[in-house]
């Protein structure tokens, strides 16, 4: 419940950063008709959103369990891909996020009418895919339909209030802090689905290896205990791993987690003479 809160926190505060920019921006330049445009383009997006996570969790019933298995192995693996670029692009992007919007919304505030509709929609509607896609990996690899959704669902609830907070001016958040560290958590949340699509992608017989293990700690580690319910929902861990979801997982945290460091640590370097942004709106109070 926790990995899916953090990410609905994480995804669903991108969003609303990205909302709050967008709308502030509009205000502060005295253009506040072209507001309902923005909030056209959300809602096109969150429904575009709400319809790709119901595809994803209604589309493979029918289906045999080999093509089942299948196809969620391969969706959890793009999920993985997708998590991966989010984390690398956010940790980057913090610092020049608002300025990039507000050029978009001046090209598109002068070309079509439909224009801002469209930056709205793909802005937001990039976190909402990104979410919904992982979030299905997520959840179905902690094989609960509720709890990880509740979690998703509180993360979400708590971001748009930070969102509104932010927007408002009542709250500062340091987004290079808070993007690090979650960014680092989130690599190990993507071992764990990357790891279980390769059960998937083995159950499918897809891939080989799915009776040979790497380890099996069931009897320390009972999958119906509070220790395994908590690994397993956080960061998928599975008692019985094969030796082919071992090397997946070691094979993606050891250089992803290196590298994302390494860029943090070259980040600071760069711009240790410079303060760390914070999520700050202007004329939110307007």
């Amino acid at each position: 419940m926790f990995a899916n809160f953090l990410i609905g926190l994480r995804e669903g505060l991108e969003a609303a950063l990205v909302v709050s920019i967008l709308i502030a921006y509009l205000v502060k330049s005295d253009r506040r008709h072209l507001l309902s445009r923005i909030w056209l383009g959300v809602g096109i997006a969150a429904g575009v959103s709400l319809a790709f996570g119901a595809a994803l969790t209604f589309g493979p019933k029918g289906l045999t369990f080999e093509a089942q298995e299948l196809i969620g192995g391969l969706l959890s693996i793009i999920a993985v891909g997708f998590v991966t670029w989010m984390i690398f692009w956010m940790a980057s992007a913090a610092r020049s996020l608002s300025g990039q919007l507000r050029a978009q919304v001046d090209d598109a505030a002068e070309a079509k009418p439909w224009s801002l509709v469209v930056v709205a929609m793909l802005a937001v509607g990039r976190e909402g895919l990104e979410t919904a896609l992982f979030l299905w990996a997520a959840t179905k690899a902690a094989g609960s339909t509720t709890t990880p959704l509740i979690g998703a669902a509180l993360g979400l609830a708590v971001a748009i209030t930070l969102g509104y907070l932010i927007y408002r001016g009542a709250l500062k958040i340091n987004l290079t802090k808070f993007f690090t560290w979650t960014g680092a958590f989130l690599i190990l949340v993507a071992a764990g689905v990357l790891a279980y699509g390769v059960h998937d992608l083995q159950e499918a017989r897809f891939l080989p290896g799915l009776y040979n293990l790497a380890f099996d700690v069931s009897n320390v580690i009972p999958p119906g205990s509070v220790p395994g319910t908590l690994l397993k929902g956080i960061f998928n861990f599975s008692p019985a791993t094969t030796k082919l979801e071992a090397i997946a997982w070691l094979a993606y945290v050891i250089p992803t987690m290196t590298l994302f460091l390494y860029k943090i640590r070259q980040r600071s370097a760069t711009s240790s003479s410079r303060p760390a942004p914070a999520a700050t709106v202007p004329a939110g109070r307007n």
